[in-house]
């Protein structure tokens, strides 16, 4: 587990936003090659790309859940209900952890307290990915 969340530590310190460092570290996992997740992974940082929205490393859990759990059935799409239990259990646990989900809280944007640097995000996320999504496979 550690090596999958210091890899996503390493894409962070690359300059990779934090839905890229975290969806990159797992890409193999999911049959992606990583310059398409980095590609595909882009508009999520920085809290959906102007602090408002959703931490882009919950953000990068999250679309790593679609990719591993999705039968991809476009006719007849029978996995979401099952891919909407990973999600809840990632945001509801990254929650309980760091008091938010959303970038400008996590940041302090407002209240002037930090509740959980970018760093802190992205390997607590990685984590998550780790524990709800893969723990069979690392």
């Amino acid at each position: 587990m550690e090596k999958r969340v210091e890899k996503a530590l390493e894409n962070r310190g690359k300059g990779y936003n934090c839905c890229q460092a975290v969806a990159c570290a797992y890409c193999d996992l999911v049959g992606m090659d990583e310059q398409t997740m980095f590609r595909v992974a882009e508009g999520f940082g920085a809290g959906m790309g102007d602090m408002e929205g959703t931490c882009g490393a919950v953000a990068g859990t999250v679309l790593l859940a679609g990719l591993k759990n999705s039968d991809g059935n476009l006719a007849s799409p029978g996995t979401k209900g099952s891919t909407y239990r990973f999600t809840k259990k990632i945001l509801q646990e990254f929650r309980e952890k760091n008091g938010s989900a959303v970038c400008k809280d996590l940041k302090g944007m407002e209240s002037g307290k930090m509740l959980c640097s970018c760093e802190e995000c992205v390997a607590d996320a990685a984590a998550l990915a780790e524990e709800v999504l893969f723990a069979e496979q690392v």
